[in-house]
């Protein structure tokens, strides 16, 4: 199973939903770097379950332990490990399930792929494994302060379903992302999108929607053409989460409308310094950053796990009927706005580091 990710800051996440615990290995962070374990914590409070009503009401502290890796507040060079113990698993909830496959998730791919699978709260599949890769994103972000000050890593949820939040990805702040719990970066929207998230969850049912994200302050240069191009990575990265079904970079499939003497960004010098007066490539041309924004957009399904009956078919391959069981998220996005922050912030924290080998 591939469970690591990045070349020079590396992770590999461990551990099961419902096992005892969860959480990641980071090698390759450099040292002397000063890590806070509250900015670790804020992350992962950030993600937790339970935090507000519109989430799952599983109760988890996601207390974060650090059992190697630093020394009196600052990074050794070795490798940094850090665990999350599971303390409100109930595998109970999930006894049908272990012979019935939960219709558009993991349980039938995982059983014809490892011919074994966890099925108390889907195991590796559980969107419970981003514990380790926003912890280790918080290390991250503290490299890239060191680094590279200045650096902004900010997502917000653009939309549910048809409902459209209007944000400008130049002017947005962390603090209007976070004034609402369904975390859009348009206040106005905020009460809309969560009546409609009550309302589908009453229902039984799920929603999914679109989550933004930009990266301001972004050096030019970074990005390793052909295949580690730096909008690559942030694909791979983005199609690795939980529940994800799209990625699209700058204009995306809009520009595909476009002629190319519309879509065409050009570059002036101004204050002296290379920049474009557009920018519908998105902060990346070549596979490389070129010092713009870099804004991308990536799309989240409905939660598969709904609290209706739906056909299915037992690991014995007989036809049946499942209806959902346990404590699921109506809709995912508000709580993948920082772990959608947390790829990019990894994506980046390893793109820096390799372009300082080459340099």
């Amino acid at each position: 199973m591939s469970s690591t990710f990045g070349q020079v800051f590396r992770i590999h996440t461990f551990g099961e939903s419902h096992g005892g615990g969860v959480g990641v290995v980071i090698d390759g962070c450099p040292p002397r770097v000063p890590v806070s374990v509250e900015q670790i914590q804020h992350e992962l409070d950030r993600r937790r379950p339970g935090q507000s009503e519109i989430v799952t009401p599983r109760k988890e502290a996601d207390a974060a332990e650090i059992l190697s890796g630093l020394q009196d507040g600052l990074t050794l060079g070795s490798p940094i490990s850090i665990i999350v113990r599971n303390t409100d698993q109930r595998p109970g909830a999930y006894e049908e399930m272990a012979v019935k496959y939960r219709p558009s998730h993991a349980d039938y791919t995982y059983d014809a792929k490892y011919g074994i699978r966890s099925a108390s709260g889907g195991g590796r599949a559980s969107a419970r494994e981003t514990i380790g890769r926003v912890a280790a994103a918080a290390v991250a972000r503290q490299v890239l302060d060191k680094l590279h000050p200045g650096i902004e890593v900010l997502a917000w949820v653009k939309s549910i379903q048809e409902l459209n939040a209007e944000v400008d990805p130049q002017t947005v702040t962390g603090e209007t992302i976070e004034s609402n719990i369904v975390r859009t970066g348009d206040p106005a929207m905020a009460e809309t999108m969560i009546e409609r998230i009550k309302a589908i969850r009453n229902d039984g049912n799920s929603v999914g929607g679109v989550i933004e994200c930009v990266i301001r302050n972004c050096p030019p240069g970074l990005g390793e053409p052909i295949f580690d191009k730096l909008e690559a990575d942030l694909a791979k990265a983005m199609l690795s989460l939980p529940a994800t079904k799209g990625f699209e970079i700058g204009s995306g499939f809009a520009g595909t409308l476009l002629t190319g003497r519309e879509h065409n960004d050009p570059f002036r010098m101004i204050d002296g310094r290379v920049r474009t007066t557009s920018n519908r490539s998105g902060g990346v041309q070549g596979g490389i950053s070129n010092g713009e924004n870099i804004i991308f957009r990536v799309a989240f399904k409905p939660t598969a796990t709904i609290m209706t009956e739906q056909d299915t078919v037992t690991s014995g391959h007989e036809n049946t009927e499942l209806k959902g069981r346990g404590r699921h998220d109506a809709c995912v996005l508000p709580r993948a706005v920082p772990i959608v922050e947390a790829m990019a912030t990894l994506v980046l924290t390893d793109h820096l580091l390799r372009q300082r080998a080459i340099g």
